[in-house]
């Protein structure tokens, strides 16, 4: 996969396909290849007509990683995904992220506005407003020396899920500690491309997506059924409302 380097750090991408492009941005603990190749994303896309660029964020599958908490942050990372789009000449995006992805999404979208022609934030609703918990209890998962030690669910949940994805814990450990900041609802508010808030019926993470949506001035909501946070991201319900929401939106 290529990368380039900027600033002291390596970014892992990957770019397929031709047509209007999109960055796939992927959630905490995850990778490009796990969050949008295995279940599917990248070729749906591609099919569908799309130029499609996949980064792994810094901390996460073959990028720099990092052990201090203040080399994280979704704005940081959101500039990562920005010096992407320079190294690749490309002007504009359709921009789509996954539960951290879409938070950093969020920045990107309020720092380069005329670098986004709209949005896909899934498994992330009005936690981004309000926060989504405690990160601690999953950093200290992350650390902790055996999985069967750990009593928290959610943290042994992102732990369990970090050993199988073959993750830096100790890297990801930093970058739970600093990567969950809250956006207002007056930037929210800024947010006016068209934007599409999908998560799953099931998701107790994620928070209102409604709520989130009625703070945008051009925002609709796709409910997946059934699913929840872990697994909502390769859902038929969900890849089937973005082609839709992405074909009306550029009509």
């Amino acid at each position: 996969m290529p990368q380039f380097h900027k600033d002291g750090v390596d970014i892992a991408y990957l770019d397929e396909g031709e047509g209007d492009p999109i960055l796939l941005i992927h959630g905490f603990a995850s990778n490009k290849q796990v969050n949008w190749v295995y279940p599917g994303w990248v070729d749906t896309l591609v099919k569908n007509g799309r130029r499609v660029i996949a980064i792994d964020n810094r901390g996460h599958g073959q990028s720099s990683k990092f052990y201090d908490p203040a080399a994280y942050g979704a704005p940081i990372m959101a500039e990562d995904a920005r010096r992407l789009l320079d190294h690749l000449a490309i002007e504009a995006v359709w921009v789509m992220g996954y539960s951290m992805g879409a938070r950093i999404s969020a920045f990107l979208a309020l720092n380069h506005p005329q670098r986004i022609k709209g949005a896909i934030f899934g498994g992330l609703g009005y936690g981004m407003v309000t926060g989504v918990g405690d990160p601690e209890p999953i950093a200290g998962a992350l650390e902790a020396e055996r999985l069967q030690d750990i009593g928290d669910r959610t943290g042994r949940a992102f732990r369990a899920f970090a050993d199988q994805t073959g993750s830096d814990r100790l890297a990801l450990a930093a970058c739970m500690r600093s990567s969950r900041q809250k956006i207002s609802e007056d930037d929210v508010a800024r947010i006016d491309v068209p934007v599409l808030v999908a998560v799953g019926t099931k998701d107790d993470i994620a928070g209102s997506p409604q709520k989130l949506a009625d703070l945008m001035p051009n925002a609709q909501v796709l409910d997946i059924p059934g699913r929840d946070h872990m697994v909502a991201v390769g859902d038929k319900v969900f890849k089937a409302g973005v082609l839709a929401f992405l074909g009306e939106a550029a009509a």
